[in-house]
């Protein structure tokens, strides 16, 4: 298994890196939004953020 970051061969201490260096890497990829799930936006499940009557006048 190569190293997804460097494709240097892969240590069992860091697998799937080669080093605590590309680990680092590869959780900064992610933490600033380099890495990314596509979603497909959908309209029918959009929020409606206008309140609700029923939903702001609750009986005590």
């Amino acid at each position: 298994m190569s190293c997804p970051i460097c494709q240097k061969d892969t240590l069992d201490r860091y697998r799937p890196f080669c080093s605590k260096r590309c680990a680092d890497v590869d959780l900064g990829r992610w933490m600033t939004g380099s890495y990314a799930i596509p979603v497909e936006d959908n309209d029918e499940f959009s929020e409606d953020t206008t309140p609700r009557t029923e939903d702001t006048e609750r009986p005590h």
